[in-house]
């Protein structure tokens, strides 16, 4: 769901015209709507298309899958080292050469396979708003400010234990245009490449206590709640920062029953 059809930003701020009404819908009929799903969805996967996520009608896959060769692909996949990818570059707080505003955080987890092994090296990429909800982002033309000192983009290597560590500012609420007085919770997109290109995996990050999250279609299709869990950090204090700032931990499975949610690509 975060990745987009053509001109269209992230999460559907702005999005297609579609068969309704997005000013005259309230929140209420979509959290009646997402109820009545919830209540009837079959246990396993997220539905794909998910309608009080409206925009899903034009942006899940719709054909079946195709299997194809990716030797092709892959003889032009990235190889990263650590020479590729530098230490400022997990650090969204001082990439401007300023003070970004907002709340200071650091996002740190590991990332593993089903049997809970380390995945090393693996190329971590966040993108997110800054703390007014905006992102610097041309497509986002809502009436919030930019911070000139936040560029809301970071990545990182996983280390051979397989954790990554973010600074960052915690990303504020915005609104998109699902329906009336539609608001996102504060989230982090992330990103994750392993060899090649053709293993790209995106999903979103969450944070605990957001009361916003009850009301999100996108949060919502994941229908099965110890997933859609699994989409939020903990705080974690040890990581937090005496005046400084706060910590938060996010570990990412890549497969097996206790997996992460990852987001369905429009092919």
């Amino acid at each position: 769901m975060l990745s987009v059809q053509r001109k269209t930003l992230v999460d559907g701020v702005r999005h297609a015209s579609l068969a309704f009404d997005p000013v005259t819908t309230s929140q209420h009929e979509i959290s009646d709507e997402i109820a009545k799903i919830h209540a009837d969805a079959p246990a396993g996967a997220p539905l794909l298309d998910f309608p009080p996520y409206r925009s899903t009608l034009l942006r899940h896959p719709t054909k079946e899958l195709q299997l194809v060769d990716p030797e092709g692909a892959e003889l032009l996949a990235p190889v990263f080292g650590h020479s590729d990818v530098a230490p400022v570059e997990a650090d969204l707080t001082v990439q401007r050469g300023g003070e970004p505003i907002g709340e200071r955080i650091r996002v740190h987890g590991r990332v593993l396979d089903g049997d809970g092994r380390p995945v090393r090296r693996q190329l971590v990429e966040i993108w997110q708003a800054n703390a007014a909800g905006r992102y610097s982002h041309q497509g986002d033309q809502h009436p919030a400010p930019l911070d000139p000192n936040f560029t809301g983009v970071g990545r990182c290597l996983t280390d051979d234990d397989g954790w990554y560590s973010f600074t960052s500012i915690k990303p504020g609420p915005y609104p998109w245009r699902n329906h009336h007085n539609a608001w996102r919770p504060a989230h982090i997109h992330f990103s994750l490449f392993g060899t090649d290109f053709t293993q790209r995996l995106i999903t979103q990050m969450y944070f605990p206590g957001d009361q916003l999250l009850a009301l999100d279609p996108i949060a919502q299709s994941i229908t099965d709640p110890a997933a859609r869990s699994r989409l939020i950090a903990s705080y974690d204090h040890s990581r937090s920062e005496h005046e400084w700032l706060l910590g938060y931990r996010w570990d990412i499975v890549l497969t097996g029953s206790h997996a992460t949610y990852l987001e369905p690509s429009d092919d």
